[in-house]
């Protein structure tokens, strides 16, 4: 199976370049040479796809409490921009369709991490992947999945058995080859700082894709393409830049 996102991806949109998970840091990503973007996403309480990274809505909107305790369209009155800078006050918690919508129309690749809130694991798999079944993602240049519950995975796979699915760990743990089998997932997604060139040899002669996450260092990044690793999540964009990635 080809793997399906480009060497560099901007972290939750647009790394720390913009309010992350929001429509502005897909503009940001493109604005810097980015193919491709990482996002999150969580439902409300009415059972609606949106992108936000917390549980809860202090850090990065103006409400307060769990985002599972919100309608859609409470949480569409929220400003998700402000916290960052004055100029993205108007931005809002996107939806899942408005966000894959505007990715096909900036031509950009995406690894959708399903992040559900506690408990609603197997609920926020069935759902991203029924949105992605009934064709959200159509004009999107490449799509992988990737979460870091095993039940969010599964329930998604139930759904839409036939797209790329990734592992997200931390470090890559003693089971992580049973667990990936056992899911039937194609990718191992690990913490960068946390992967050295043997677990990578080990992850790729397994017959997995690899991904790693969050890697700001420019010259970290080109030894971890060198290593194996096929996409490289980053913070900076403008400084960990695609056009500067290809191992030498």
């Amino acid at each position: 199976m080809l793997w399906p996102l480009p060497q560099v991806l901007a972290h939750r949109c647009g790394g720390a370049l913009a309010p992350e998970n929001t429509l502005a840091g897909l503009e940001v990503a493109v604005k810097h040479g980015c193919r491709g973007v990482e996002f999150d996403v969580m439902l409300s309480a009415d059972g609606f796809p949106l992108l936000i990274h917390d549980e809860t809505l202090e850090r990065t909107t103006s409400g307060h409490g769990e985002v599972s305790r919100h309608t859609l369209a409470q949480l569409r009155k929220l400003d998700a921009g402000s916290w960052f800078d004055a100029p993205f006050a108007a931005e809002r918690l996107p939806t899942l369709d408005e966000a894959l919508a505007r990715c096909a129309a900036l031509g950009l690749a995406v690894n959708l991490e399903i992040k559900p809130a506690a408990g609603f694991e197997h609920q926020t798999g069935r759902v991203v992947a029924d949105h992605l079944l009934r064709g959200r993602a159509n004009g999107v240049p490449g799509l992988v999945i990737s979460s870091f519950e095993d039940a969010s995975l599964a329930a998604a796979m139930e759904i839409l058995p036939g797209a790329i699915y990734g592992l997200l760990v931390e470090d890559l743990p003693e089971d992580w080859a049973s667990r990936a089998a056992g899911l039937g997932v194609h990718a191992i997604h690990v913490c960068a700082d946390a992967l050295d060139a043997a677990q990578a040899r080990t992850v790729r002669d397994s017959g997995y894709h690899l991904a790693v996450y969050t890697e700001n260092d420019a010259e970290r990044a080109k030894a971890l393409l060198r290593m194996g690793v096929e996409t490289v999540i980053t913070d900076f964009p403008d400084r960990v830049r695609a056009s500067d990635m290809f191992p030498a």
